[in-house]
């Protein structure tokens, strides 16, 4: 099978049954359509509140649940919201920065880069599986000799987008470690733009390894192990930041404080509590940037030594 024909047959294989029911309240924005800045936080409290689910805690399955909590915040707020369907993280940091979108679920990678960037600013932290923190599974099939990622060298890997921490960077860094790069050490590689999709890649053969989150992993584990049942984590990472929920810079303070507070009661009501327990998230905390610290180190690794070899 030649190369073009083999990534045509990985894309088939990786659309699969992760989409959701899209029959609910919150308005899509359509994203062809720019959205004029100036326009946001209008005095009359009419304009609304554009919000974008990029790093997430559940597969796309469990989007309904992020819809529904967009549900929630709109009416605790008093103000339409707007759900911004994205799943590229460059996209959605481009939109953040451009002020075309107000708040977002983001990757710990895509906060750090923002952050440095144009002022990208920490909102809450979701608490999953006891903690504020996640890891970077490296998957195999369950059927594979593998049983460990140095010896994916020379086979085939899914990374999810190029922005994310658990799917691209922490893997990075761990090539990088052994003086390797995603280049010199598989046969091939390529990016499904979703932890699930990855999931599913492995299942189905199409692919030798990938790294995925693990909250996603775990999630779908719990609801539906259709594929991850099909896997096996040969490799678990340290523990890094978990995927927070950040809002532009030069946002109102008394937006962004209502907004803070919303979060940070959602687990305190009874249809709060429901929407939560469908995403399987405890509550929402307040977290601190140095919690991202150990993205920035293996970030600065890894360009050290891209740096050395070039």
């Amino acid at each position: 099978m030649t190369k073009r024909y083999c990534l045509v047959f990985i894309c088939l294989l990786i659309i699969g049954p992760f989409g959701c029911s899209r029959n609910d309240d919150v308005q899509k924005v359509n994203l062809l359509k720019k959205i004029d800045a100036k326009n946001t936080e209008q005095p009359s409290g009419e304009s609304p509140v554009r919000i974008a689910v990029g790093g997430m805690t559940t597969p796309r399955a469990g989007y309904i649940y992020y819809k529904k909590l967009l549900n929630y915040i709109g009416g605790k707020l008093g103000r339409k919201v707007e759900f911004v369907d994205r799943e590229d993280y460059a996209a959605i940091n481009n939109m953040l920065q451009n002020r075309e979108i107000d708040v977002a679920f983001v990757c710990g990678g895509p906060y750090v880069d923002g952050h440095e960037e144009f002022g990208l600013e920490l909102l809450v932290a979701p608490v999953a599986y006891g903690g504020t923190v996640y890891h970077s599974y490296i998957i195999a099939p369950k059927d594979s000799p593998l049983n460990s990622f140095k010896e994916l060298r020379g086979k085939t890997f899914a990374f999810s987008d190029p922005l994310s921490n658990s799917g691209k960077l922490i893997p990075t860094y761990m090539l990088a470690k052994m003086n390797e790069t995603p280049e010199s050490f598989f046969k091939s590689f390529y990016y499904t733009h979703a932890h699930d999709k990855s999931i599913k890649a492995v299942a189905t053969g199409a692919v030798d390894g990938a790294a995925v989150d693990s909250l996603i992993w775990e999630y779908a584990n719990h609801t539906n192990p259709e594929f991850t049942s099909k896997t096996k984590i040969i490799e678990k990472s340290s523990p890094h930041g978990i995927p927070p929920v950040v809002i532009r810079h030069g946002m109102d303070t008394g937006l962004k404080e209502r907004l803070r507070q919303i979060f940070l009661n959602v687990h305190n009501d009874i249809k709060g509590q429901e929407i939560l327990k469908g995403m399987m998230i405890e509550k929402f905390v307040p977290i601190d940037d140095n919690a991202y610290d150990s993205i920035r180190e293996m970030m600065q690794w890894v360009e050290k030594q891209k740096g050395k070899k070039g």
